[in-house]
Order: structure tokens, then sequence, then C-alpha cells
């Protein structure tokens, strides 16, 4: 299973919403048809652009369903969720779960409430959950700033390598491409290292990147499909130039309020994917339409997805 290493984009889908809140499953099938269509390989569910802790046991693996069956007839096209990060017991049921509809993969990330104490204790953690679904590929998902784990990962590399036999390799969603890219050439290359940084895709190329997962290919996926073949075709000048657009358009993500802006963008493109729950602050209409011109100076409908 280690030799298995995903390339290209992998979206991590808003989950859609309908105007009360709750999940919005009919939309799933034509969100499936905007990636396909702007050739994004697969789907990374429930993680924190999906909104996955803020939603109930029962409606992640409503979503994991509607997902898989949405994708059956695709094998092409990889779903992975994330099974959580702080109920240990719960992440190993949605494991299970997630084994159960035939996905391709699970990941977990760092517990944020109580925290592990060490890499050992995080590892200890993965090897639980992961055995809850043996049969099904399993990463780790380093996001830092938001769970506060802020452990090396060449170091959970060493302490799992060997010992669970569906690891396959780690989301990597922050700027230490020191760690990363030792995490990259770690026992001869064998484990999976997906990019999670959109704004940093240029940087990560060059290290060696060959998948890479992330929110804003929901809705702008040719500037990224773009950026790599001006990479792979050894004209950096354009890449750079590239690459500086996708800074400029999630520039606008913190100026108008943070992750739910993404949502907005989705809106843009024709996919209404509804709010964000509570804690998160969504966008007022009269930001919305201030937010409408700073998109349409950035060109947006010359690299935006298109349904």
């Amino acid at each position: 299973m280690n030799n298995h290493k995903l390339q290209g984009l992998i979206a991590a889908p808003f989950t859609p919403m309908l105007a009360n809140g709750d999940l919005n499953l009919e939309s799933i099938p034509a969100y499936y048809q905007l990636l396909k269509q702007n050739q994004v390989a697969g789907a990374f569910i429930c993680g924190s652009t999906g909104e996955g802790v803020s939603l109930t046991f029962d409606e992640r693996v409503a979503i994991m369903q509607a997902w898989a069956d949405t994708t059956a007839g695709d094998k092409e096209f990889k779903v992975l969720t994330l099974v959580g990060g702080t109920n240990i017991r719960e992440c190993c049921l949605l494991a299970t779960k997630a084994e159960q509809i035939g996905l391709f993969g699970i990941s977990f990330t760092s517990p944020f409430y109580f925290k592990p104490a060490n890499v050992e204790q995080l590892a200890k953690c993965c090897e639980e959950i992961a055995a809850a679904a043996p049969k099904t590929a399993f990463y780790y998902y380093h996001i830092p700033v938001l769970t506060g784990g802020n452990f090396a990962m060449i170091d959970l590399l060493k302490a799992i390598d060997g010992k669970i036999p569906n690891f396959v390799g780690i989301k990597y969603t922050h700027e230490d491409f020191m760690d990363y890219l030792s995490c990259l050439n770690f026992a001869n290359r064998k484990y999976d290292m997906l990019w999670g940084r959109d704004e940093n895709m240029l940087s990560a190329l060059v290290l060696g990147a060959k998948g890479a997962v992330g929110s804003t290919y929901n809705y702008a996926a040719p500037l990224y499909r773009a950026l790599i073949d001006a990479f792979d075709q050894g004209d950096f000048e354009k890449a750079n130039a590239l690459q500086q657009q996708s800074i400029d358009m999630i520039t606008l993500l913190g100026k108008y309020g943070g992750i739910a802006v993404g949502k907005s963008y989705m809106k843009l493109i024709g996919l209404d994917c509804g709010a964000f729950r509570l804690p998160v602050r969504n966008m007022t209409e009269k930001d919305f339409e201030r937010f409408k011109a700073d998109v349409a100076s950035l060109n947006f409908s010359s690299f935006k997805s298109t349904l």
C-alpha cells in the first residue's frame, strides 16, 4: 500500500449546506462533476475546509456515503476523509465506517484539546486509528496552525515507520520546507507527502511534491494546473507569475474574514454551498458586493473553475 502515491490536485471540498444549516447532500453529484470537469484527481472531505469538526458523527457518515455513491463508477477519482482528532474512539468508529463504505483513504490530525505530550504519543494515536481500517490508506494530517501539534513530521515518520502497514503518508499543511524535504526523502522516498499550502505550491514543486490537497482547487483548479505545467516545462517566470495570482486570490480570504470566504468564491462560479456553521464568521451581503469587485480586479474569470 505504501507504494501508492497520489498525483495532481486533490480538492478539499466545502460541505454544502442548506439555508437552515442542514446538509445539502443533493448537491454533491454536481460538486463531483465540477471537480472532474476541471481535472481534479480526488476529494479530501470533512477536513478543515469541509467543517469536519463542526459536523456530527452521523453527518460525517452521511457525507462519506454521498461521496462514495457519487464516485462509485470512477476508480481514478480518490476520496479521502478526515476522521477527526480529538475523540480517538470516535475516530476509530469513523475509520471503520469509511472502510465499510469503500473510501480510498482516511486521515487523522493531532488532538487539539488534550494534546499528545510527544511524537511517540501521537504515533500511538495513529496506530490505533489506522488499525480500525486496516485495508484503507491512512494519512496523517499535519496542520499545526489549527491543532497546536507542533511536531517535526520527520520524527513522526521515524516513530511510525514499519509499525503501521496502511500508513501511506502525510497531508502537509505547514511552511517548514526543511522538515517537508526530509520527509520526502525519508526511507528512499517511501511515503506520499501531499502538499497542503496552495499559496506555496511552487516552492513545494521545486522540492519534489507531486500531489497537493487544497481548498482553492475547488474554484481555481485551472490556475494551478497551469502553474504545474509551467514548472514542468521549465518556464519558471510563468510559474512565478501564476503563483502570485494564487497569492493575490488567497489574500482576499484574509481581507474578508477567513475560511468562509471560500464559499463566496464557490458562489461566484455557480455552485452555492451555503454558509459556514458557528463559530466561523460568514460574509455580510455588503461585504459580498465589495468582495465581488475585488475578485473581478484579479481577472478571476480567466482562471476560475467552470461548471
